[in-house]
């Protein structure tokens, strides 16, 4: 039992670590090796959707399964254009416009917009705690997003927008996605929805578009990095973490992900916080902690 909960910890650390990192190497992408976010979406949901889907069936798990209920099928088809491509595309436009810190701090916000959806759906009843945590959240976006002053947004609008925007679509994913992992493997949920998204976008940027993609040594490392690493064995391991640890584990070792983006960019791509952004940064990090330990 103590190596599976071991074991456990370093899957999901090591998951967590990978999605920041993904960021991190996003934003190099987009940002130094001119990748067109549009393509970079397609090929990155298409590939990783692939991996998954593969890994299964090495593992000889059934794939299959979702599509034998009309029912489940349209929900998983619903579920990958407006869930995961969402949150995949409006993420991933937030670091283009951005940088990938400040894009995964945006989208932490997501729980907030879960609470604001379950009290008007009257699912919950609006408590004082709910008023504090939303308006803690509110201050630390501003700091983060200013440093105190409104003369001094430290990323564009655009990029404050997609991060909003990534936040929304993060928070229908998960209360969305319940009725699917009720049923089915969250790797063939996510696998599928992947796979579904990036045809989707295919039709909006096909994949043999690359434009004016220069494919250096760097850019193919990049790439390679983020589909198979940063996506597909990020979500391999964490969800497998999840079934030799306890919800709140889970959320505590999970936070690791923007702390990684934000330690990376400031290590390898030169970002800069200042203090008052650190501040908000981890204002946002402790109101998600606190949202997803709470007993109900």
């Amino acid at each position: 039992m103590r190596n599976q909960r071991f074991l456990g910890i370093v899957l999901a650390l090591i998951g967590a670590s990978l999605w920041g990192l993904n960021g991190t190497v996003s934003q190099y992408l987009f940002q130094h090796q001119h990748v067109d976010v549009n393509w970079f979406v397609t090929a990155r949901l298409l590939g990783a959707g692939v991996i998954l889907l593969g890994l299964q069936l090495i593992r000889k798990k059934p794939i299959m399964a979702v599509w034998h209920y009309k029912k489940f099928a349209l929900h998983l088809v619903f579920f990958s254009i407006v869930g995961m491509l969402g949150v995949q595309y409006s993420y991933m436009a937030a670091i283009a416009y951005g940088n990938s810190a400040v894009a995964t701090l945006l989208q932490y916000t997501a729980p907030v917009f879960i609470i604001l959806y379950l009290i008007f759906s009257r699912q919950q009843p609006f408590l004082r705690m709910d008023v504090l945590m939303i308006i803690a959240t509110l201050v630390g976006t501003w700091l983060l997003l200013t440093g105190g002053s409104l003369a001094n947004f430290s990323v564009p609008m655009s990029a404050i927008i997609w991060g909003l925007i990534s936040a929304v679509t993060l928070a229908f994913y998960t209360l969305y996605a319940k009725t699917l992992l009720a049923h089915f493997s969250a790797l063939v949920v996510i696998g599928w929805a992947m796979l579904i998204a990036g045809i989707g976008m295919n039709f909006i940027h096909p994949i043999w578009a690359v434009g004016t993609i220069d494919f250096t040594w760097q850019t193919n490392i990049g790439l390679f990095f983020t589909i198979f690493f940063g996506t597909a064995i990020a979500f391999w391991f964490f969800f497998q973490s999840v079934g030799y640890l306890s919800a709140k584990e889970s959320t505590l070792l999970g936070t690791v992900e923007p702390l990684m983006a934000i330690f990376s960019s400031i290590i390898w791509l030169g970002l800069a916080f200042s203090g008052l952004q650190m501040l908000g940064a981890a204002l946002i990090l402790g109101i998600v902690l606190i949202i997803s330990l709470m007993s109900k």
